[in-house]
């Protein structure tokens, strides 16, 4: 039941999209808490659902501002404000130590959580489901695929150590 004045978009069928963020979001972060990233269980879950929400609020939340032919809705406004934030938050995990890079893999996951949560957040949530899907061959199946290419051999590593003030 709509109330005059009260924004729309507040109903079970939203609920159940902010679930689903929840719940494919929650996936998501238990494989990278088991395989002890620093971004686990509880940054993915909160990242998704985030993103869910700040989509049903750009998409519903200003109903009861909108008069017929005089403000257009644009949730790709939001949706493109959530993955500059995200942006923001993969840099941070990103380290890099002399040639090694660490925690590329947990930023492009971060990334895609948030986009799982959009697509719940924007009612569609058989593609939030595939591309969780997709987020599990990735991560499970494709380390299997990689050992099984043939690798280039690399140079031996030389190390030249030199008296201090030298």
């Amino acid at each position: 039941m709509h109330i005059p004045g009260e924004p729309t978009g507040q109903g079970w069928e939203q609920v159940g999209e902010l679930g689903a963020a929840f719940f494919l979001s929650s996936l998501i972060g238990l494989e990278r808490e088991w395989r002890q990233k620093s971004a686990g269980l509880r940054t993915y879950t909160l990242v998704g659902l985030s993103s869910a929400l700040f989509l049903l609020v750009s998409k519903y939340g200003f109903t009861d501002v909108l008069h017929a032919g005089t403000v257009t809705l644009d949730p790709s406004r939001v949706a493109a404000q959530v993955i500059s934030g995200m942006g923001f938050i993969g840099a941070g995990i990103i380290f890099v130590r002399g040639d090694m890079v660490r925690g590329l893999t947990t930023a492009a996951s971060v990334w895609l959580t948030a986009a799982v949560g959009m697509a719940c957040g924007a009612g569609l949530p058989l593609l939030a489901v595939v591309a969780t899907a997709a987020h599990f061959t990735v991560i499970l199946l494709f380390p299997h695929l990689l050992r099984k290419i043939p690798r280039r051999e690399t140079p031996p590593e030389t190390r030249v150590t030199l008296p201090e003030g030298e």
